[in-house]
């Protein structure tokens, strides 16, 4: 004697109960089967993977302040969260700037200015070139130092800047040793992590934050919720 595929929830489809070697010939409508009802349906499943997961949805990080309304993908999410951490381990640590900017020098009174002028007007320290980096010092030299004297190092990636480590040659060595301590976010302006990658491969396969995604004003206000360490979601 056939037996029903479906015995408990029925079929789904129409096809399915006409596969069926037991309904399959039945002379009955696909509406007199039981509905099948999952304690996880499909469409809200797809849902909470979307927003949690991928697809371009955003969220608070885990750092924002309660009334902030900043989001972020899950991407910077899992980016910033390692830098984060170290940034708590730091919080206690004296006379350290809450930012290192490192910059081409040719961006000094442009972009990387305005994302200077964007940090300070949020309450965030910045170590800036203008200000603190002499000129003409080894630009590795002047990121190793700034971190050291920093919470959070931040290199604002433009084509200027491209140009500058490329003919420089920054070590991958060099430059791996820094990547590894956590405390490096490339920002990329009016270029792309693709073309990053081209000219510091090491570099460039660290995620970081751009204002092809956000404006020069959320990315700011990411990097200050990312440094500050009073007032966080629990």
């Amino acid at each position: 004697m056939a037996r029903c595929t479906a015995p408990r929830n029925g079929h789904r489809t129409a096809s399915g109960r006409a596969n069926c070697p037991a309904c399959g010939g039945r002379n009955r409508g696909y509406s007199s089967y039981p509905t099948y009802t999952s304690p996880y349906p499909y469409s809200s499943y797809n849902t909470r993977s979307s927003s949690s997961s991928g697809g371009g949805s955003k969220r608070k990080a885990r750092w924002s302040s309660i009334n902030s309304t900043v989001l972020y993908t899950p991407s910077e999410i899992r980016t910033l969260t390692p830098i984060r951490e170290n940034v708590e381990k730091r919080a206690d640590l004296p006379d350290l700037r809450d930012v290192f900017l490192c910059h081409s020098w040719d961006d000094r009174k442009d972009c990387a200015k305005e994302l200077h002028d964007l940090l300070e007007s949020k309450g965030v320290s910045v170590w800036f070139s203008e200000k603190d980096v002499l000129l003409g010092s080894p630009l590795l030299r002047e990121i190793d130092k700034g971190l050291a004297k920093s919470r959070v190092g931040i290199v604002l990636v433009t084509p200027l800047f491209l140009k500058r480590i490329k003919n420089e040659g920054i070590a991958d060595k060099e430059l791996s040793a820094l990547l590894a301590r956590d405390l490096l976010v490339p920002i990329v302006h009016n270029t792309t992590f693709e073309d990053l990658r081209e000219v510091s491969p090491l570099l460039g396969s660290r995620s970081g934050l751009s204002t092809i995604e956000d404006s020069m004003s959320i990315v700011a206000e990411k990097l200050s919720e990312l440094v500050k360490t009073e007032k966080v979601l629990s």
